[in-house]
């Protein structure tokens, strides 16, 4: 199944002058990266948010909201936000609470691929 393309438009219009924001294809979904650190995204019609554990522990007790676990295993500090809890302005909450919490965190340099010396192409 493919993820809600409706709710990728209303993102990119609420984070579009967003600085240091970066829209990334993962889990099968859509990410959003602030300063290299995952802050919400979209899995099938779901909307993910990233938040510190104990928040996101409270979170889970409120309604249209279930664990992130797309493996078996949940994440803490993650959760899914169902349809009916991101519907008009309670998206714009939910992405503050992944946007503060991304910008909590040290920012993520790029990483330089590794150069190969001579001797490790001749292995």
């Amino acid at each position: 199944m493919a993820y809600h393309t409706g709710l990728e438009g209303q993102i990119d219009r609420l984070s579009s002058r967003w600085k240091d924001i970066v829209k990334k294809k993962m889990f099968g979904g859509v990410g959003y990266l602030i300063g290299g650190n995952m802050a919400f995204g979209i899995w099938k019609d779901f909307l993910i948010v990233r938040m510190d554990k104990e928040e996101g522990e409270r979170r889970l007790r409120g309604k249209n909201v279930v664990p992130f676990d797309i493996t078996g295993k949940p994440m803490a500090g993650w959760v899914m936000v169902q349809e009916a809890g991101w519907m008009g302005t309670g998206l714009a909450k939910w992405l503050a609470i992944g946007k503060a919490y991304a910008l909590s965190l040290p920012a993520k340099t790029a990483r330089k691929p590794k150069k190969k010396t001579l001797k490790e192409y001749s292995r």
